[in-house]
């Protein structure tokens, strides 16, 4: 590995910002353009890849070369790339379906789309979240109480508690406009 690659990975395992700069301006356009490639629409392929950037950055994980770092970025991109495809499919079935059945509900159509859409934007921020917060928070999310959710995971309701307000913290860091729903569908995230 030469010694650029070494120092960039190195920065990056680090949490150096000017590695992240330089992570920017060595994949961004790269990583983008790859995105569109797939997904067709310039702003969705910028937040993918965006998304891919925050991940990197919010992560423990540790590289031990470039070429490997490099595959993870790609590979992540693809990911959350067919991801982004498979629910535009599943918004325009349901769209075709109203569309070809007609509804006389078609408010609780709209509802039952934006519903969709709020729960896929919450697991896609929660994805960030460190991995037993983000179990606490999921089964939170499904209605498990507390003590429900303690014995599934193995730990106590108080650690259950302070994961969950972890997870609000993280979500009112990262998605103002997601807090107050999130507080809501975890009534007791406090309790």
């Amino acid at each position: 590995m030469e010694d650029a690659e070494l120092s960039f990975i190195q920065g990056i395992n680090e949490k150096r910002e000017e590695a992240f700069h330089e992570l920017f301006k060595r994949f961004r356009n790269y990583l983008v353009v790859f995105a569109l490639r797939r997904v067709r629409q310039l702003d969705e392929a910028e937040d993918i890849v965006q998304e891919v950037f925050i991940s990197v950055w919010e992560s423990g994980k540790k590289w031990n070369s470039y070429a490997g770092f490099k595959a993870f970025l790609y590979e992540s991109v693809q990911n959350r790339c067919l991801n982004h495809l498979k629910h535009e499919r599943v918004k325009q079935d349901y769209a075709e379906y109203v569309k070809k059945f007609g509804s006389d509900h078609d408010d609780d159509a709209e509802a039952s789309v934006t519903q969709e859409e709020v729960y896929r934007k919450i697991y896609l921020v929660a994805k960030g979240l460190p991995e037993k917060c983000r179990q606490v928070f999921e089964l939170a999310l499904e209605g498990k109480r507390n003590g429900e959710i303690a014995e599934r995971l193995g730990i106590s309701e108080l650690t259950v508690k302070a994961h969950k307000q972890n997870a609000l913290r993280y979500f009112k860091e990262r998605s103002n406009d997601l807090i107050l729903l999130v507080m809501f569908l975890t009534d007791e995230a406090v309790n």
